[in-house]
């Protein structure tokens, strides 16, 4: 689909609800932050859909972690990949009807924490001073990272409405210095030039929906790019997922990008492309993932690899990207 027309996003600047008193979208909550002021006072139950994951990128791996809770599941899951070995592993616990199994998620980004524990894995998330400490214990992997937010630190919020009973609130947050060490099969990695993205969740979806999401965070020429692009699920909203990260400060994108690759072979280069995006994404590695219990299904293919191409920044400069690492990915879902 070719890159659409640029929409007039509202910046919000104070803090709001995202429900109403009645467990409908506030409309005062639909736009864009730069920093978490949303309070996802989400009501009721069977479709609330809540989720934390973290992925920590350096030249030498790729670590995933993630608690997700959507009132009748929760799923605890990991993955690694080792970059120059090409090792790699994923774990993951389902608990149908759960209870005590991850501790109240909170309802604002960067406030508070969360902890899932499964029958055989633990994974923990809290915000501390000066960023977020990552840990997890399962059969196969053991990690303990900071992920380092300075003072000041930008990233985007935007809420996405399909309606006022269906809504996403979601916190893209890139370039973070994470610091630590992992455990994995084994084997032990101290991280160096290492770079923590987050995905955060709140809202109640859509029953079938398929979506886009590619980010990515590192250095260019010696500037700091960050990368946060999202496509199809915003189509026919008047929001967008899209952003730049240039020095520190987030730009935002009002427009659908166009999106090009091969789904019948996702490790072909990924095209995407706007009036201020033009970039080619290499993958080197695809994590597939397929989950299908007749009504609640799954579909991902999340590809690992570098960016190259330009970006253009508010003030009309082009931006060299060059091996900026991260992702791309396809997830189609059904829950």
């Amino acid at each position: 689909m070719p890159a659409g027309p640029n929409r007039n996003e509202r910046e919000i600047t104070q803090p709001v609800d995202l429900c109403l008193p009645n467990g409908r979208l506030n409309p005062a909550a639909v736009g864009w932050t730069r920093r978490p002021l949303h309070r996802a006072n989400l009501q009721g139950w069977g479709r609330n859909k809540r989720f934390e994951y973290w992925c920590v990128t350096s030249p030498e791996l790729v670590c995933a972690i993630n608690v997700s809770h959507g009132d009748y599941r929760v799923t605890l899951a990991t993955f690694f990949l080792d970059l120059k070995t090409m090792h790699t592993f994923s774990q993951a616990e389902i608990h149908w009807l759960p209870r005590e199994k991850v501790t109240p998620m909170p309802e604002q980004s960067g406030k508070g924490g969360v902890t899932g524990t499964g029958d055989r894995m633990r994974i923990s998330m809290q915000a501390v001073d000066g960023g977020t400490l990552l840990k997890a214990d399962t059969p196969r992997l053991t990690l303990e990272i900071m992920a380092h937010e300075e003072p000041g630190h930008e990233s985007l919020g935007v809420v996405v409405p399909w309606d006022d009973k269906r809504f996403q609130y979601t916190r893209k947050d890139n370039c973070l210095r994470a610091t630590g060490s992992i455990q994995a099969d084994g084997k032990t990695y101290e991280l160096s030039n290492a770079y923590a993205a987050l995905d955060h969740g709140r809202g109640r979806w859509p029953y079938s929906i398929v979506w886009n999401w590619a980010a990515g965070s590192g250095v260019s020429r010696g500037r700091e790019i960050g990368l946060q692009f999202g496509g199809k699920w915003t189509e026919g909203t008047p929001s967008t997922e899209n952003a730049l990260r240039i020095d520190g400060r987030i730009e935002k994108i009002g427009q659908e990008l166009e999106w090009v690759y091969d789904r019948r072979n996702f490790m072909a280069p990924w095209k995407i492309r706007g009036d201020r995006v033009d970039v080619t994404f290499t993958p080197v590695y695809n994590r597939q993932s397929n989950f299908d219990r007749l009504i609640v299904r799954s579909k991902e293919d999340q590809v690992f690899g570098w960016f190259d191409g330009t970006i253009v920044s508010e003030k009309g400069e082009t931006v060299p990207v060059e091996r900026i690492f991260g992702w791309a990915e396809e997830v189609s879902r059904r829950w």
